[in-house]
């Protein structure tokens, strides 16, 4: 699909004001730094900087074009050559835009919404759909107002399927996202604790969630789990097609459960078209839930059973997402250091607690951020279900609610000794040396602003 000046304008109500309208993008930015020469540069104003100022730059790096806002950006490209288009708003443009070649594309759009498990499904997803489609999936977890339309840009180059994800902190997000993606079907994994702090309560993130049903056909389909209560209040009274998936219940789910601790698990997989043996090395009862949506969402694309069991056998966790990596040193690290929530930190603290062959279990906790009032209270609990699980060791990183974390974990039996807490993961790293053992198994997780990951980096040094 080429997209030209011309057309640009058109699908964002735009006008353009220099260079060949004929001219077509070889690629779309908002950045400067990484702009590829001949991609359009859009000016983006965000709350720590303005596209506007940055023209010049993307000019230099080899820009064939701009949309902008301003007049004095769009003249200056044009004295340069440059293609330039004008709009009144340069982030609904790159919305208008986005939900124009979703709509050019013929794709067929998943889009994956849920408090947990998102990045994961949409991975094992599309690895499943990869089997009979061309797929694509959105990079990362470029997942919110701006990232999700640029990924969708990305449809011009005529995939078959996409496989998206849809993240929010706030209510009214989600149903902005699904107006732009348009998907034919939705996934909601769950709905957990993480970002309770913008809530009142679970009910308002749920309710937030739900937006994910909104814009439905009758032919649209909704993947909802079956063993989220909450989920299922909103997804019965979804206008389009019902499928669900689960542990305990689903039309597709699992039984005949062997949880292998950290080699993986074993189940039995029922389906609507046929029954199989499933083994998959991703560890715990979380990610068994992921594998199962996705397997949902691709037997909705016609896969057929057997590849989604061959490909189960080969998934890897995506980075950082209880990622269990054996160091050369004698240390196991559970690397669940992307982000963290009460819920998920629970999951992670019982597969340590059902891990056998190690010396001992140590976790490096950071602050569960985003919570709000609610953070006291739960980094409270989250200390005494720490304490349960079996550890010889708990670091806790971060400010007050980390210190209520450990406080709460001694006050439930462990050993003062054998809790500490410090302000940094910079901190918490330059004690892995002093205090973790060859035999160890060490679990680390934190939210993204805590940084645990140079925890897992200073455990590789070390031991790697």
């Amino acid at each position: 699909m080429q997209l030209t000046g011309a057309a640009m304008a058109e699908a964002t109500g735009g006008r353009v004001v220099g260079g060949d309208p004929g001219r077509a993008a070889s690629g779309f930015s908002i950045d400067s730094r990484t702009l590829a020469p001949g991609d359009v540069f859009i000016a983006i104003r965000g709350p720590r900087f303005d596209g506007h100022d940055f023209v010049g730059a993307a000019m230099k790096a080899g820009a064939s074009g701009v949309m902008v806002s301003t007049d004095a950006a769009a003249a200056r490209a044009a004295a340069g050559g440059a293609l330039a288009v004008l709009v009144s708003d340069t982030t609904r443009a790159l919305q208008a835009l986005a939900r124009h070649v979703r709509r050019a594309s013929g794709a067929r759009v998943v889009a994956i919404t849920g408090s947990a498990g998102k990045t994961t499904t949409k991975e094992i997803a599309a690895e499943f759909l990869s089997a009979r489609h061309r797929v694509f999936r959105n990079r990362g977890n470029l997942n919110n107002h701006i990232g999700l339309p640029l990924s969708l840009l990305d449809l011009r180059h005529a995939p078959q399927v996409a496989v998206v994800e849809l993240g929010m902190n706030h209510a009214g997000e989600i149903s902005a996202l699904v107006a732009i993606a348009e998907p034919d079907v939705r996934v909601w994994t769950n709905v957990g604790d993480a970002h309770l702090g913008f809530f009142p309560s679970v009910d308002d993130l749920a309710r937030a969630k739900a937006e994910i049903l909104e814009g439905a056909g009758a032919e649209t389909v909704l993947v909802a789990n079956a063993d989220d209560a909450r989920v299922m209040t909103h997804a019965r009274r979804f206008t389009g097609r019902l499928v669900t998936f689960g542990i305990e219940g689903g039309d597709v789910r699992a039984d005949a459960l062997e949880d292998r601790g950290l080699e993986g698990m074993r189940a039995r997989l029922r389906t609507p078209a046929g029954d199989a043996a499933l083994i998959t090395p991703l560890v715990g009862h979380g990610h068994l839930a992921n594998v199962l949506a996705a397997a949902a969402v691709a037997l909705q694309f016609d896969v057929p059973l057997d590849a989604v069991v061959t490909r189960t056998a080969g998934l890897r966790p995506a980075p950082h997402r209880l990622d269990v990596r054996r160091l050369p040193g004698g240390v196991t690290v559970v690397d669940d250091s992307y982000n963290a929530s009460p819920s998920a930190l629970a999951n992670a603290l019982r597969l340590v607690e059902r891990a056998r062959g190690c010396a001992r279990k140590v976790a490096f906790l950071g602050e569960m951020l985003e919570l709000g009032e609610h953070a006291h209270a739960l980094h409270e609990a989250s200390g005494r279900l720490a304490a349960s699980a079996g550890l010889s060791l708990l670091v806790a990183i971060g400010g007050a609610p980390a210190r209520a974390l450990a406080d709460a974990a001694a006050g439930a039996g462990m050993a003062e000794s054998c809790v500490r807490h410090v302000a940094t993961s910079g901190e918490a790293a330059a004690l892995v040396a002093a205090l973790v053992r060859p035999g160890d198994l060490v679990l680390v997780k934190g939210s993204r602003g805590i940084a645990t990951e140079r925890v897992v980096e200073r455990l590789t040094e070390e031991f790697g």
